[in-house]
């Protein structure tokens, strides 16, 4: 698609909210050292902001956004599991099975396991970097941003807004599209992004070759979910296997329910308890809390 046909056919908020609700109704990469990727800056109080602008789809890919799963967990044999999910690419993950056999055992203890095991949901855009006071140098640049489901909440709420008085808005138009403020606020050792918000919608330029200019030096997002970029069944198994140190090489070696019970009943994380390796991660830090692991992981 050129850029003359993305500005011609960028009305294409009703595809955006469908694809949307496929979401809601329901790997990439590591980002370790990863420079493409942009990670707010917050003070010594846990606080901070930046401005934001969402980018469209990049260029020869359909949406703007793309969404995977990962795990991250340190078993009893002392080594880290940090891996994408198969399931991100539709596929049948080790971690999952396991997960589910043991929310079926109908023992506390086992539940609580699949708890600190579950997977964790990201979503990756592109993104203009328009004010960031913490590191000026990222400004007027495009990268890479991960989040979890609090943001994207907010895309969705801009695009299908609950009330009527409201207009839909596409937050990924370079025309009609608005500058996201990214408020972070440290609520009793959590991180909270609640407070942000969407400006009034205005072209994020006047000069369609500046912006195509952006639109051009954009990341490919499909690459982040190509096959290739997962493991294999067999490989994270083995490896789930080492870390949890399980006996016999098998998934089930130490579980309390035989391998043939379904899974029925999806885990609540409202009512998890804090993962062993992690005792202030939340759904909204859940990506900085993993670059952490990922490098604790490196150094073991």
């Amino acid at each position: 698609m050129s850029f003359e046909n993305l500005k011609r056919n960028r009305d294409q908020i009703s595809k955006l909210v469908s694809a949307a609700e496929q979401v809601n109704g329901g790997g990439e990469k590591k980002s370790y050292g990863d420079d493409r990727i942009w990670k707010p800056t917050v003070d010594k109080a846990g606080n901070g902001y930046a401005v934001l602008r969402f980018l469209p789809a990049p260029e020869g890919e359909d949406l703007p956004w793309v969404r995977y799963w990962d795990h991250g967990f340190k078993g009893p044999t002392g080594m880290w599991y940090i891996e994408n999910s198969l399931t991100s690419i539709g596929q049948t993950d080790p971690v999952g099975e396991l997960n589910s056999r043991l929310w079926n055992s109908g023992i506390e203890a086992d539940k609580d396991r699949a708890r600190d095991q579950k997977r964790r949901l990201h979503y990756v855009v592109n993104v203009l970097v328009v004010s960031d006071p913490g590191n000026p140098d990222n400004e007027g640049k495009v990268f890479l941003y991960k989040f979890g489901k609090k943001i994207f909440d907010k895309l969705n709420e801009a695009m299908n807004p609950e009330f009527e008085d409201e207009s839909p808005m596409n937050p990924f138009d370079f025309w009609a599209g608005a500058d996201f403020k990214l408020k972070i606020r440290n609520v009793e050792g959590y991180r909270n992004y609640d407070k942000s918000e969407f400006d009034s919608p205005r072209p994020l330029s006047e000069d369609d070759d500046e912006l195509e200019k952006i639109w051009k030096s954009q990341y490919s997002l499909q690459e982040l979910v190509d096959p290739k970029n997962f493991k294999s069944y067999d490989e994270l198994k083995a490896k789930m296997n080492r870390v949890l140190g399980l006996d016999g090489g098998s998934a089930g070696g130490t579980m309390s329910t035989a391998d043939e019970v379904e899974f029925t009943e999806a885990p609540k994380p409202e009512a998890a308890a804090a993962p062993a390796f992690a005792s202030a991660a939340t759904d909204d830090d859940d990506d900085d809390s993993m670059s952490f692991f990922e490098k604790l992981a490196a150094d073991d």
